[in-house]
């Protein structure tokens, strides 16, 4: 295998996710056809799929496979299938293993609203037009992950249950730093969100992110109280560019985010591991919507979601942003030319295929040569 060869793991999942992924296999085709990159792809299974084959949502072959990658790209996992199944074998087990065996505390969420899509949303079209928000959210720690928690019998009769909303100093550096890097990129500008003025532990989160803020000088810094920024979203999103929160906080507001652009199948996702000593970090890549199973095997699945998170990898894993930009260009003009799958239809535009719309991505990058 070439020096320069990306090695990515390739795991479909349940419900549409295979047939959205086959539309990714065309477009790194054709990177490796037009732009001369090598992807060394392998496949392997994960959630109910892996279950119904081996009785587990993750192997441990499929486990050694994701941490040998350069990259892993995912579908999506679950469905009523698998309901059912003891807590510890459900699909999504699958997914939070990956995401704590391989260290993938940075969870990356674009908002964005396309140009053609932005009358989609259930807010004012002024309001959400242009919308390009970055949202940072934590995904190892806090309150998902603190000790102790339990529910417990109380001796007088009654039960109770608790959780611990606990965070470190260096899992709010690290996090924070991964958000002020992306904002040296974009506009130099960071709202990060906390509960400062109730939690103990928001305080400290707040003084290490101000902390981190000391060695990016040019990066404007704000804060924000969650309920507020919860409203800010809503009243003016475009107020924000990269927002940096954590666990629990960054899973509600990036939903509220993502509903912002009233397209749920056209959002990707990315969650990053922290850099060994030569620079390569563990990272996986991800549509934000489900499995769909009651749409699965149709051909009408919108592939855009994953295909941008195939655009995703190239940027943040392997520095490709030529060819990112390429893919999100693509899918720009894609948009504007009138098409559309079945759940971002509009009237006056064409409804096309899964498979229809990858080939028009395909064609549209032809037009770059």
């Amino acid at each position: 295998m070439a020096a320069d060869t990306k090695k990515i793991l390739i795991l479909p999942g349940d419900g549409i996710g295979p047939e959205v992924m086959d539309q990714v296999r065309r477009v790194m085709d054709w990177l490796s056809a037009n732009r001369g990159l090598s992807f060394d792809v392998s496949g392997g299974l994960v959630g109910g799929a892996s279950y119904d084959a081996h009785g587990t949502p993750l192997t441990d072959e499929t486990l050694a496979d994701a941490m040998a990658s350069d990259a892993v790209l995912l579908g999506a996992v679950g469905g009523p299938k698998w309901d059912g199944l003891p807590f510890d074998k459900k699909p999504e087990r699958g997914l939070l293993g990956l995401r704590k065996e391989m260290g993938l505390f940075a969870n990356l969420r674009p908002a964005v609203v396309f140009d053609a899509l932005a009358d989609a949303s259930t807010l004012k079209t002024e309001v959400v037009k242009g919308l390009d928000i970055m949202i940072v959210r934590e995904l190892t720690g806090g309150i998902y992950f603190g000790e102790p928690k339990a529910i417990e019998d109380l001796p007088g009769g009654g039960r109770k249950g608790y959780n611990t909303l606990v965070y470190s100093d260096y899992e709010v550096d690290r996090i924070a730093r991964v958000a002020f890097d992306l904002a040296m990129k974009r506009n130099k500008k960071i709202c990060s969100v906390d509960k400062a003025n109730v939690l103990v532990s928001m305080v400290l989160w707040r003084e290490e992110v101000e902390k981190v803020a000391k060695d990016y000088k040019e990066v404007e810094l704000s804060h924000m109280y969650v309920d507020n920024a919860a409203m800010q979203l809503i009243r003016d999103p475009k107020q924000f560019d990269v927002v940096v929160t954590g666990n629990m906080f960054g899973d509600i507001l990036s939903d509220e985010a993502a509903q912002l652009t009233g397209s749920l199948g056209m959002l990707p996702s990315a969650s990053l591991g922290a850099p060994d000593e030569t620079g390569k970090r563990p990272a996986m890549y991800e549509p934000v919507h489900g499995s769909a199973p009651d749409i699965a095997g149709r051909d009408i699945a919108n592939p855009l979601a994953t295909i941008l998170s195939f655009s995703m990898m190239l940027r943040y894993s392997f520095n490709m942003d030529a060819e990112a930009d390429l893919i999100d260009t693509a899918v720009t003009n894609v948009l504007n030319g009138g098409l559309r799958t079945a759940d971002i239809m509009q009237d006056g535009k064409a409804r096309v295929s899964t498979s229809v719309m990858g080939e028009a991505i395909t064609r549209e990058l032809d037009k770059a040569i």
